[in-house]
């Protein structure tokens, strides 16, 4: 059998690199400027190495009917892991994909096929352009994990960016997000805040040592008009190597506390990580 290489170039926005996983067949990992950015099995694209994956995958499959087909938008791309995911879990699945980065979407493409059947459009763009030219109600599932570099842009964290989202999701649509930071967490605190003036409902996962300060991590936001099944997502982030804690009514108000909803003027890119944050988890 012919050994995989790794595939290394310059793409638009960085140094991009495909890396074979010497302990499973047909599983890459991609890094930009030398921050994990994907894992991929082509064999089983519902392996997801990632912990920030793994729990979005969690929300995903929770969400509406098992097993039934959604329409799902991902802002930002990365090696596809997600589209691929879902593409597996919920046959017939339409989604799009929204990744500024036209030379990283071409190098996934090239490289790393997607599942037969798949019904996935890639699309090179801003991930708030795109919203706002988007049509109303024609997506279940927003997933945003965008990043310039290693920080969530500014541009994607305020009350216009949200609203945008709210109007292309549909009435029971859910909004999912991948946002980094560290104790005292001012910045996940006011994108909870900024959420929580569109949507009614709200949760949060994450580590428990993360949400304990001791360390920088990532959490998943999930936001929607409508009550996620928290207990089957709490059962399924509990039993995961690294289990996470599902945060939501009274004790998710009491961490959002008093901070405020962000607006465009005022909005930051999520804080630099510390040296070796990210990791496969």
């Amino acid at each position: 059998m012919k050994e995989a290489i790794a595939v290394a170039r310059s793409v638009d926005h960085g140094f991009a690199k495909l890396m074979p996983d010497i302990d499973r067949e047909r599983a890459w990992l991609l890094t930009v400027d030398g921050a994990p950015q994907s894992y991929v099995d082509l064999d089983d694209p519902t392996h997801l190495e990632f912990e920030y994956a793994r729990r979005l995958g969690h929300v995903l499959d929770v969400v509406g009917e098992p097993g039934a087909a959604l329409d799902v938008l991902h802002l930002g791309g990365g090696a596809l892991t997600l589209p691929r995911y879902v593409a597996v879990t919920r046959p017939g699945s339409r989604q799009d994909v929204v990744e500024v980065d036209r030379g990283l979407l071409e190098l996934v493409a090239g490289h790393l096929p997607l599942p037969e059947g798949a019904r996935v459009s890639l699309h090179a763009g801003d991930a708030r352009d795109w919203l706002e030219n988007g049509p109303s109600d024609s997506a279940d599932v927003i997933v945003a994990d965008v990043f310039g570099g290693s920080r969530v842009p500014a541009h994607l964290t305020s009350v216009a960016y949200v609203r945008e989202a709210a109007r292309v999701l549909r009435d029971g649509g859910v909004y999912l997000a991948n946002l980094p930071d560290a104790a005292p967490f001012a910045f996940l605190r006011s994108q909870l805040a900024t959420l929580g003036t569109v949507f009614e409902e709200l949760a949060l996962i994450a580590e428990p040592g993360v949400l304990r300060g001791r360390r920088f991590g990532n959490a998943v936001l999930v936001a929607g008009h409508r009550p996620v099944d928290v207990a089957a997502l709490a059962r399924r982030t509990a039993a995961d190597a690294f289990p996470a804690r599902v945060e939501h009514g009274t004790a998710l108000r009491e961490f959002i506390g008093g901070a405020r909803a962000v607006r465009d003027e005022d909005a930051v890119p999520s804080p630099e990580p510390p040296d070796g944050a990210f990791g496969i988890g």
